[in-house]
């Protein structure tokens, strides 16, 4: 008689889950994980076509990523990527640089009065972000198709060091002018 009540509390968690399947608040949670599964395994046929060429995908993923945060003050589609024909590790963090870093001048213009180094440490922040994020999605994907190895993941791996290196850099460089104007500026003060 023991296994009744077992019997019922399970039946009774069946209907409130049935229940609760049919609410219209998990019908709209039931569409939104269908929509996501359809833009994974599409996201999926897009890399297995792509094939060997995980830095075309490194780049696209990082530029919709950047896209993305800089909108808000930016406008959508700030960044337009164009695939070219080379995709080299060096093509790519060299492509990833110069589209996300060119948008330097529109962002600091929206925040005239502003500290110009907490400006560059932010949109050089804002950048990295992005681009780490589609960086971690690229990745994810690629490992999940077992194709993150060897070649690849050497090229994609240095894709990701040149491109830090190179916000480092834009970064040293915005700071440099203020830094090197200062003693200028205090020396011209004394005399």
């Amino acid at each position: 008689m023991a296994i009744a009540p077992a019997d019922s509390a399970s039946n009774q968690a069946a209907s409130a889950l049935k229940a609760r399947d049919a609410s219209p608040a998990n019908s709209v949670a039931t569409a939104k994980q269908q929509l996501n599964v359809q833009i994974l395994e599409a996201s999926a046929r897009v890399s297995v076509q792509a094939g060997g060429e995980s830095q075309a995908l490194l780049f696209r993923s990082a530029i919709d990523r950047i896209n993305e945060l800089l909108s808000p003050s930016l406008g959508a589609d700030a960044i337009q990527g164009k695939m070219s024909e080379d995709n080299s590790p060096e093509a790519t963090a060299n492509r990833i640089l110069s589209l996300s870093t060119g948008f330097y001048d529109a962002y600091a213009a929206q925040r005239k009065g502003d500290d110009p180094e907490q400006i560059a440490k932010d949109f050089v922040g804002l950048i990295r972000g992005g681009f780490e994020k589609g960086f971690n999605e690229a990745k994810d994907i690629l490992q999940g198709l077992q194709v993150f190895g060897g070649e690849i993941e050497s090229g994609v791996m240095k894709t990701y060091a040149l491109v830090q290196k190179g916000y480092d850099d834009f970064l040293a460089a915005k700071l440099q002018p203020a830094t090197d104007t200062a003693p200028a500026e205090k020396a011209a003060t004394k005399a």
